[in-house]
């Protein structure tokens, strides 16, 4: 297959760049900004495009023709969907449609990346066919995304996913194990929340589920995250079990201590019955991810 990726400088655009050049696929690597993808290896083709602007969209995926779609990219700072809606909706929403018609136009296959914050958090862990009700700007866009790629003429998948964490060389942000392990270490005191439930999913899980809706073309929405249900302080234990960390550092305090500009559903996490016997997918363990991530890094240090 050849595939075109939006947002390959982040991090699922990174894993999945990466891990459909180990599957033998031509991999057409896209983002607004120049390429962080030099450490990779294998050959694959790089282009600058702005999913904001429509000519170019149509222009870039007219001239590859790819076979998949994968959009990864999107405005996903929670708070900064809040407070800068315009730019929101341009990422989030706007660019969404170019993508559809240009899939539509080339006859590609669309695989668009949505989340939990559709939902609003009094019901989770939910299943595909759960109502959404967003409670944050964010949500409300990726909401209004998903219902472009539905009224679509062209055939798509749908991946909603949960808290995405790992690591790449070319990592611009930290994750909350990463913070945890960081902070712990400098004896920096810690709140963390406890009344707040996620899947937290792997990188690779995630960069694996795309490539799976991609393969198999199977349209419809997923559930693509991590099976075990947590809240963040029940992670930062995890963290400090791992790597032998001191737990008095942190204090289990409840969402309403943080002012933010957005609302955070409290209950999502995702069933993922429907992912695992369509597509044959199958996430590791939050434990496993920590134990990855830590390999990962020390793999990094050695090149």
């Amino acid at each position: 297959m050849k595939i075109l990726i939006t947002g390959a400088n982040g991090l699922l655009g990174q894993k999945l760049v990466q891990l459909l050049l180990d599957q033998g696929e031509t991999v057409i690597a896209t983002s607004h900004t120049q390429s962080r993808l030099g450490y990779m290896e294998q050959e694959f083709v790089y282009d600058q495009m702005d999913i904001r602007v429509r000519d170019q969209v149509m222009e870039v995926v007219s001239r590859h023709t790819p076979d998949v779609i994968i959009h990864t990219a999107a405005m996903t700072n929670v708070d900064q969907c809040e407070t800068e809606r315009e730019a929101c909706d341009r990422l989030n929403v706007d660019a969404v449609q170019h993508l559809v018609d240009a899939a539509q136009v080339t006859g590609a296959f669309l695989v668009h990346l949505s989340t939990d914050f559709i939902f609003d958090g009094e019901g989770g862990p939910y299943v595909e066919s759960d109502e959404p009700n967003p409670v944050s700007y964010y949500g409300e866009s990726k909401l209004a995304a998903e219902k472009i790629v539905k009224a679509s003429k062209g055939d798509w998948a749908i991946l909603r996913t949960v808290l995405v964490y790992g690591v790449t060389p070319g990592m611009s942000r930290s994750n909350i194990i990463l913070w945890v392990r960081d902070s712990l270490t400098q004896g920096k005191e810690l709140k963390i929340v406890d009344d707040q439930w996620r899947t937290p999913t792997l990188a690779e899980d995630l960069a694996m589920g795309c490539y799976l809706a991609a393969k198999h073309r199977a349209k419809g929405v997923f559930n693509i995250s991590g099976k075990d249900l947590l809240t963040p302080y029940e992670m930062a234990m995890k963290t400090c079990d791992y790597f032998d960390l001191d737990k008095s550092l942190i204090t289990k305090v409840d969402g309403s201590m943080f002012s933010q500009p957005a609302k955070r559903p409290p209950k999502t996490g995702f069933i993922l019955d429907k992912a695992k016997d369509v597509l044959g997918y199958d996430p590791v363990g939050f434990d496993e991810g920590i134990r990855l991530l830590d390999q990962q890094l020390k793999d990094m240090l050695v090149k």
